[in-house]
């Protein structure tokens, strides 16, 4: 769906809204204000924004405001939900500084109200008014930039209006019990409580997740341990009692599918069909430090045949290339030295389309006869760009409908079970495919989104009793969206704490909270990150990997972002590539080696 330009809204506008109304010179004697922290002097308190912070300047009194950053596919809006008194009068004002700022107010019940301005350089106080439906008894409050446009400032936001007596907190919840349990997580439901606004889900007394729905799924936990878990519902008055306790023990840990990989795996990409301008390193030179290698890259002889061909790098590009028999020994001597090595299928120009079955069964046929010819331990799928999308009709990641991705799941499947328990199985998708599930799902409830994004889910959701290791590629990303509902970017160590979060904590998928992907255990889990600056965008200095490590499995040296939990347990560090980094001066091994010896 296009959207309109901000001037083609203009006429429209104001032939639409109620119109912009002033104050009172006197409020009623019974109104009040309604909206909580309008002047934001308690952070984002109560506010719920896409990309939104607060600053201490400009302000327009107090000591803070709301600074929020619009983007080329983000408004940047914030929002609050207010209780209200049915069939009553409002009086909605704010004053903001910047280019086309709004502020409205949705689900009145009558007419929804918006008032804004094109340009407002300094403070300039927006007010309009509306009368709630005869049985509204919450609206929603908003304020918003327009796309691409610069960021803009907001303060003093205020709702007049009769107020509401808050009454009494709900009733305890009652009915809950245990869905899926496993070695890091438990999944648990329970009963609506009549009243209630949300619940917060308490683990062994402390708060563990707060929700809007009557589900939730506690990830971070140790295997093998028992936890008790209550729930208390919460509305305007306050928080319920808690339920009764019940208890619930996870599972035992998995063995990673027999993998057998050490306890914090160093991951990298091996540049075996080509140099890249970062040089060709022989296997045989590849350092002990990398447990995991990844041969760059098995690629499809079409778009749609599933036909893997792996092809060693000519001695044109590489002439340092060792034979095809001194590379197969050099692959058994890593294996006896306990490292893995394994096919990597796609890349950035490899796209693989498996539209048919007969395009699966050829892609099982022929990564077969590489894993074969050279003895390799398993597979890594790397599919990019735009080898899996989701048809439009296909709205639930655990029940997927597209050829592409259900033939993919079947591959994937009849290879884990040809070659049993000790056959490796990772994938490393972009942030797109993943993380991006957390706002958008395919191509949205109306249409008009990439049919990309989120589009890995249920690929790795089916196949997470069989997964060895997600190493997500936390490079090469526009800003995503975290479980704080901020907007996260490359550059430094909070995005990928904030990436790793969503993997080990679990989200709910275009944000419905019914519909929760659940979290991967930690040891299935690396981080993506370049090698140098050569090997791509995104590259942070060792110093923020650290902090990244430390945050991740100690809860210590974290920055702005709050993580849901504690990873001892993480499995460890993925890289593109080995090349680079040997080309780099092994930066990105030593910084592993320093961290996890």
């Amino acid at each position: 769906m296009d959207r309109f330009r901000p001037l083609a809204l203009l006429t429209a506008a104001a032939l639409t809204l109620p119109g912009v109304t002033a104050l009172s010179s006197a409020a009623r004697a019974a109104d009040v204000d309604l909206a909580r922290n309008g002047g934001f002097e308690a952070g984002l308190d109560g506010w719920t924004c896409t990309a939104g912070t607060t600053v201490n300047s400009p302000v327009r009194s107090g000591s803070s405001a709301l600074q929020a950053t619009p983007a080329g596919g983000d408004n940047a809006r914030c929002a609050q939900t207010v209780t209200v008194k049915p069939d009553s009068q409002y009086t909605l004002s704010g004053y903001v500084r910047g280019s086309y700022v709004y502020l409205g107010a949705s689900g009145t019940g009558t007419t929804d109200v918006s008032t804004w301005t094109q340009s407002a350089p300094a403070w300039q106080q927006l007010t309009t008014t509306f009368r709630t439906g005869p049985s509204t008894t919450s609206v929603t409050l908003y304020t918003h930039g327009w796309y691409g446009t610069g960021a803009y400032h907001a303060d003093d936001i205020s709702l007049l209006g009769p107020g509401v007596d808050a009454g009494q907190p709900p009733a305890a919840p009652t009915g809950l019990k245990t869905g899926a349990v496993t070695s890091s997580s438990v999944a648990l439901t329970w009963s609506a409580v009549p009243g209630a606004t949300s619940y917060v889900v308490y683990r062994d007394g402390t708060k563990a997740q707060t929700v809007t729905g009557t589900s939730a799924t506690i990830g971070g936990l140790s295997p093998s341990t028992a936890y008790g878990f209550q729930v208390a519902a919460v509305n305007e008055a306050g928080e319920s009692a808690k339920s009764a306790t019940l208890t619930a023990t996870t599972t035992a840990q998995p063995d990673g599918g027999g993998t057998d990989l050490p306890a914090h795996a160093l991951v990298g990409y091996l540049h075996a069909s080509f140099a890249n301008g970062s040089g060709y390193t022989r296997m045989a030179d590849v350092p002990d430090s990398w447990d995991v290698i990844d041969l760059a890259f098995g690629e499809p002889t079409s778009v749609t045949s599933g036909d893997i061909r792996f092809d060693r790098c000519p001695v044109a590009e590489c002439p340092n290339v060792e034979s095809d028999a001194d590379f197969k020994a050099a692959i058994k001597a890593k294996q006896a030295a306990g490292k893995k090595v394994l096919i990597s299928i796609g890349g950035q120009n490899g796209q693989v389309q498996l539209t048919t079955t007969a395009a699966r069964d050829t892609f099982v046929t022929s990564v077969s006869k590489i894993i074969d010819e050279y003895g390799l331990d398993g597979l890594d799928i790397d599919f990019e760009g735009h080898s899996l999308s989701l048809n439009a009709d296909d709205t639930d990641f655990k029940n997927p409908k597209t050829p592409v991705i259900v033939n993919l799941i079947s591959a994937l499947k009849t290879l884990k079970a040809k070659y049993g328990d000790d056959f490796v199985l990772t994938m490393a998708p972009e942030t797109f495919f993943v993380q991006l599930g957390y706002q958008y799902y395919g191509t949205g409830q109306w249409g008009g989104q990439d049919p990309r994004a989120g589009a890995y889910l249920p690929v790795i959701h089916a196949l997470r009793d069989d997964l060895s290791l997600l190493h997500v590629q936390d490079y090469n990303s526009g800003p995503i969206m975290g479980l704080d509902n901020q907007y996260h970017s490359m550059g430094g160590a909070d995005f990928h704490i904030a990436m790793t979060d969503m993997l080990l904590t679990g989200f709910p998928v275009a944000g419905n909270a019914n519909n929760v992907f659940p979290p991967l255990r930690p040891d299935q889990v690396a981080i993506g990150m370049p090698a140098s600056t050569n090997a791509g965008n995104g590259h942070v200095p060792p110093a923020e990997v650290t902090k990244t490590l430390d945050c991740l499995t100690k809860k210590t040296n974290c920055g702005s972002y709050a993580t849901h939990g504690t990873w001892p347990a993480l499995r460890g560090l993925m890289t593109w590539s080995i090349n680079w980094d040997r080309y780099g001066g092994w930066e990105f091994q030593r910084t592993f080696d320093g961290y996890f010896g």
